[in-house]
């Protein structure tokens, strides 16, 4: 079965962009994604893995007591409560002592970013952003299946008040919501997105422990419709105070002031960009065990 039509359940959930973490270990990985437990969508990736690396031990995190829970909390869990949850489980694990490589798929992306960046140990070797929003999204573009109900109830709540202090705390969209048309209110109240992309103040911390990945690879999707802007998925973003035109993450302040240590880890080759045909999060076997599998290894 073709991973391209096993992520069509992952989009059914991950283009209202749900999120739980699977923790994959020993040739140590670890996956963010829809449910963690769902043998369609995450689990389906869990297996090939698996497949193609002999020997490799899994170890699965569901954000809740239950796949329901897990679920939900992708929606309505605080983010920063997730990433502190996510951190307490991977520090009590001795099998990760030595490290392990993380790979995030849509908003689990950025979410595993901010693992790296505030839980040094057990330290993470490789990053990989599979259709991930490193600047945020201004849009939900589109919202088909079963979760379209929900989405609409999002959009709504986003476009009304994304950062208003219930909003924030209670919708996870709203956290990586950036609005590049009032600047100054996301920087001020983001309560997730801004935090981790410095764009308030600069924790050396964070800086440092990034900057110890041995790579941060970005997976962008050229015909995707559901993350806007999809250079996102590259860490660039609208150019400030508009919504049409873009900029690279080599443009942008981010970049130009430093404030991730990105800059340093451009020069060292330790930023590798790729780009994919297809929608979001729809790939081939023969492509990821091309570009993605020799990170895992």
């Amino acid at each position: 079965l073709m991973i391209e039509n096993c992520l069509l359940f992952i989009i059914l959930t991950l283009n209202c962009l749900s999120v739980v973490i699977i923790t994959v270990i020993c040739s140590s990985s670890l996956f963010a994604g829809d449910s963690c437990c769902n043998p369609l969508s995450m689990g389906s990736i869990k297996k090939m893995v698996e497949e193609e690396v002999p020997g490799i031990y899994v170890l699965s995190l569901m954000i809740g007591k239950t796949v329901v829970q897990d679920t939900e909390n992708g929606f309505f869990m605080d983010v920063n409560e997730q990433v502190s949850f996510v951190c307490d489980q991977l520090s009590q694990d001795p099998k990760l002592k030595g490290g392990y490589n993380a790979m995030g798929f849509s908003q689990g992306s950025q979410f595993l970013r901010a693992v790296a960046q505030r839980c040094p140990d057990p330290p993470m070797k490789n990053l990989i952003s599979v259709g991930g929003q490193h600047q945020g999204v201004f849009g939900l573009p589109r919202c088909p299946g079963e979760s379209s109900h929900i989405c609409e109830w999002i959009r709504k709540m986003l476009n009304s008040g994304a950062y208003t202090d219930t909003v924030q705390k209670h919708l996870v969209q709203a956290q990586y919501w950036h609005d590049p048309l009032n600047d100054d209110l996301y920087k001020k109240h983001s309560l997730f997105l801004a935090d981790i992309n410095q764009e308030r103040v600069v924790n050396e911390t964070y800086k440092k422990n990034l900057m110890s990945l041995n790579k941060f690879v970005m997976v962008k999707f050229l015909q995707d419709t559901m993350v806007d802007p999809v250079d996102s998925e590259w860490f660039g973003f609208y150019k400030p105070g508009q919504d049409k035109e873009l900029e690279t993450l080599q443009e942008s302040a981010i970049y130009t002031e430093d404030r991730l240590g990105l800059v340093e880890m451009d020069s060292a080759g330790k930023l590798v960009f790729l780009a994919t045909d297809g929608d979001h999060l729809q790939f081939t076997r023969e492509w990821f065990n091309d570009n993605l599998l020799p990170y895992l290894r």
